[in-house]
């Protein structure tokens, strides 16, 4: 066999934690190799061993016939390696342009050939179609726009093998569709693509070989063609999953969510949102996407307080609130699911029973004559980790010591622990394995089944078919069309969200 990598009794432990666990694949030259698993399976600890951005505790990684110095240290991109990462490597602060030809800038003499490297990722962006503006501040791009600046850095630097760690998260079907096909480009140029994802379409769409973790081990590797999503299903969490759960008909009641006219002027000339109109009634999921970069996020921004519309009204149960702040939001019956857990739903450093509380701290329950009550607290975060499935269960253990889906988990018990009238929720299972997506859509379903109004704010279509009982479309921040969800398809929202209506 052609193997280009071989990856050799890599183990890798953390105070606590055993990542990696005598882990062995085989990777072949000019292959799309998935690499799937639940969160905390090991799989990213895996690949920033091979980028060089962890060592391993002991095994081999064997590149082109030659070991790589995992004693000495490496880097990447001396080697060949590129890496797309989930949570992306950028300075706020430079342009697109000075991101993508960081470290590796091309000079002419002493000084540094910026017309050169403009033509060189021109080029780039035409022939894979990756298209962003390389003179904007990466502070002012969308996370959609932002990853294409992270594949374009790879490109730039001429990897051969690139890892993809979650590419399409942000990515409309056809978008997707495109990805896939520059990725078969890649691997018809002789490039290797090693491919992560909790998306098992995606895997039997796009990849030759699959590799599945579990607890830090690998539990199975075969060819695409001898599997299903099934069956990597139950490898991923070892055990057969229910079906997927599924909005059923409901009656709705009065609206307890309108967002009326909503205008936001970010700045002379630059609008996000254009008079966007919205209606969430009692026991409904109405589901909002569209491409990352078309005022979703705005929007949200809006409605949970932290921006003030420049024209047009947020009314909570027939309240204005449009001028409150996000706390008395809350007290009028909102709840938030935010983007971005890291940065907007946690406090990395603080306890899991502090993460919990966060928000709660003043409530009559959990303090007593301004001194928290530990004795509640502890009953509270019992109660939030045993019907959350949150781990581990460790109530000090620390905010970004847990994984991706656990610490989703974490964000939604506590909002859902309010018993909101409305809930807001955006992106909810953005980088999430298959079981605790499923979880979190139960939780969510379980609003509206309650007569809880829901806004489901997502990029990923099939969340949104499968939740939503209406569906908007967003574009270049308006409303471009609401579907019932009898009309909707993929196909069909698809083109919507790239602005082609009927």
């Amino acid at each position: 066999m052609d193997f280009i990598l071989e990856i050799r009794d890599v183990t890798k432990t953390f105070p606590g934690t055993v990542a990696n666990d005598d882990v062995s694949l085989n990777v072949r030259r000019g292959e799309v190799h998935a690499l799937v698993g639940e969160n905390g399976a090991g799989k990213t600890t895996l690949m920033n061993i091979l980028y060089g951005l962890v060592r391993p505790d002991s095994g081999r990684i064997v590149l082109r016939g030659a070991d790589l110095p995992l004693k000495q240290g490496f880097l990447g991109t001396d080697y060949g390696i590129g890496m797309i990462h989930q949570h992306f490597m950028l300075i706020r602060e430079f342009t697109v342009l000075e991101n993508i030809i960081l470290g590796a800038e091309p000079t002419r003499g002493p000084v540094l050939d910026r017309a050169g490297a403009r033509r060189k990722v021109e080029d780039l962006i035409a022939r894979y179609g990756i298209e962003v503006d390389l003179e904007r501040k990466v502070r002012d791009l969308s996370v959609g726009e932002a990853q294409r600046v992270e594949m374009l850095k790879v490109l730039y630097r001429n990897a051969d093998i690139i890892i993809m760690d979650e590419p399409t998260g942000v990515l409309t079907p056809q978008e997707a569709c495109g990805l896939f096909a520059t990725m078969r480009g890649l691997v018809a140029d002789g490039r290797t693509v090693i491919f992560i994802t909790h998306k098992l379409g995606e895997v039997m769409d796009v990849s030759d070989t699959v590799t599945v973790m579990r607890h830090g081990r690998v539990v199975g590797d075969m060819p695409v063609g001898e599997t299903d999503v099934a069956r990597l299903a139950e490898l991923m969490v070892g055990r057969r999953l229910d079906a997927p759960p599924r909005r059923s008909g409901s009656s709705f009641g009065a609206p307890v969510l309108r967002v009326d006219h909503v205008r936001l002027e970010a700045r002379p000339g630059v609008k996000p949102l254009e008079d966007v109109c919205l209606e969430v009634r009692e026991g409904e999921v109405l589901g909002l996407c569209g491409v990352e970069g078309n005022g979703q996020f705005e929007l949200f921004e809006i409605l949970i307080g932290l921006r003030r519309p420049s024209a047009g009204s947020v009314v909570v149960r027939g309240v204005d609130v449009t001028r409150r702040s996000p706390a008395a939001r809350r007290e009028a019956g909102l709840a938030f699911i935010p983007p971005d857990r890291t940065t907007m739903g946690l406090i990395a450093e603080f306890s899991l029973r502090e993460n919990l509380l966060l928000g709660r701290q003043g409530d009559r329950r959990f303090s007593r004559m301004g001194f928290l009550d530990g004795e509640a607290i502890a009953e509270e975060t019992s109660r939030l980790v045993g019907e959350f499935g949150i781990a581990p269960p460790d109530p000090d253990a620390r905010g970004y010591s847990f994984s991706g889906g656990n610490q989703q988990k974490i964000v939604v018990a506590r909002e859902l622990a309010r018993d909101p009238e409305v809930l807001v929720a955006c992106q909810p299972t953005r980088g999430v394995d298959i079981g605790a997506t499923r979880l979190i859509h139960t939780f969510i379903l379980g609003q509206a089944d309650g007569g809880k109004g829901v806004l489901l704010i997502s990029a990923d279509l099939a969340e949104v078919l499968s939740l939503s009982d209406r569906i908007g479309v967003m574009y270049r921040g308006a409303v471009v069309g609401v579907l019932d969800r009898g009309d909707a398809t993929e196909e069909k929202l698809g083109l919507m969200m790239a602005g082609v209506a009927d």
